[in-house]
């Protein structure tokens, strides 16, 4: 697969898809339509209007949060269990900053707690936990607002805990253990997690060879073990149409952050293209129920069938541009203005 077979692909879809939301991500995302172009503004207008895009809108509190940060409340029957998934579910829709306030009223609500001043306080069940939080929420503002300076120090504290770790290119667990101590005062034998996504978010501060080292040591583990559910990327299943398809996506999704990542992605890219169909789709067929909910759906209709293969469309055509993202930037070659694949 290449970015001329990719973009067929995405017009394809993107002529027989009726799906406001998805039409707009396909043209702004995949096609590369800038989100400024005279020829957007109907597309895009429909967009902001969608169902969707309006219950963001109608769900988020006027404080600019979704109910608690990350803890969920099984009790509580909210749409949305958290006020990250709410922001990531912003962010995978195509949502930018400057529409409709949502995400400047989100980033708003995440930005003091850069000082101690959230509104909620964050759970502290052992030392490891506020650490990790903090980097979860610097995440959240930098894929909202990229470059803020107010993300600069913990930025920077996390470099050097990473370089450390990967002194000589493999990785240390008693000198990230020794980095961590110095830095965050931690003490247990247990560390905090590397903060790998949000390094990766500005990777043009990262010394050289660091996102090599850190893609051999962490993608081949995920590769090889998977994460959260364990589904290793060597061995799929043998029907796409298969009632835990979706378990295998969040590994594919943490492998693809990384640039050059070709030999952990390879098994993954074959599997979603022989698993298109002949009309060029995706339809991963009725899932189990995540106790977490599922939030990167497109429409809110009750048109199951139809939303679904929306659904599954985009995420593969979601995973396939980032591989080709990140296929064109390791190899020090930018695409054409005409085809780009970067997120606006």
């Amino acid at each position: 697969m290449d970015r001329n077979e990719f973009r067929r692909m995405c017009e394809a879809f993107h002529e027989r898809c009726a799906n406001p939301a998805a039409r707009y991500k396909i043209e702004t995302r995949y096609l590369g339509v800038p989100r400024e172009a005279p020829s957007l503004a109907a597309s895009r207008e429909a967009f902001l209007s969608s169902d969707v895009v309006e219950q963001l809108s109608r769900e988020q509190s006027p404080e600019g949060n979704w109910g608690p940060l990350f803890n969920k409340d099984y009790n509580d029957k909210a749409i949305f269990p958290t006020t990250r998934v709410a922001i990531e579910r912003c962010l995978y829709l195509g949502l930018a900053r400057d529409d409709r306030e949502i995400l400047s009223s989100a980033l708003a609500y995440l930005e003091p707690y850069l000082f101690g001043q959230g509104a909620e306080p964050l759970y502290d069940r052992n030392e490891r936990a506020i650490p990790w939080q903090m980097c979860e929420i610097v995440e959240l503002i930098e894929k909202i607002a990229p470059s803020n300076p107010l993300c600069d120090r913990l930025y920077f504290e996390w470099i050097y805990v990473a370089g450390r770790a990967f002194e000589g290119g493999e990785y240390g667990y008693e000198r990230e253990r020794d980095a961590q101590r110095e830095i965050l005062g931690t003490r247990e034998k247990r560390l905090v997690p590397m903060p790998v996504g949000m390094l990766l978010l500005r990777r043009d501060a990262l010394p050289d060879g660091l996102e090599e080292a850190m893609r051999r040591h962490y993608a081949r583990n995920a590769f090889q073990n998977g994460i959260f559910w364990q589904k290793s990327l060597s061995r799929f299943p043998e029907r796409f149409a298969y009632p835990y398809t979706r378990r295998w996506l969040p590994t594919i999704r943490y492998i693809n952050r990384f640039r050059d990542a070709r030999e952990y992605m390879e098994p993954a890219v074959d599997w979603l293209m022989r698993s298109r169909s002949a009309d060029g789709v995706w339809d991963y067929g009725p899932q189990v129920k995540d106790p977490w909910g599922y939030f990167e759906n497109f429409s809110l209709s009750r048109r199951y069938a139809e939303n679904r293969i929306v659904d599954c469309t985009m995420e593969a055509l979601d995973i396939l541009h980032q591989y080709l993202t990140n296929r064109s930037e390791s190899t020090g070659s930018r695409p054409n203005p005409a085809t780009t694949f970067d997120t606006p």
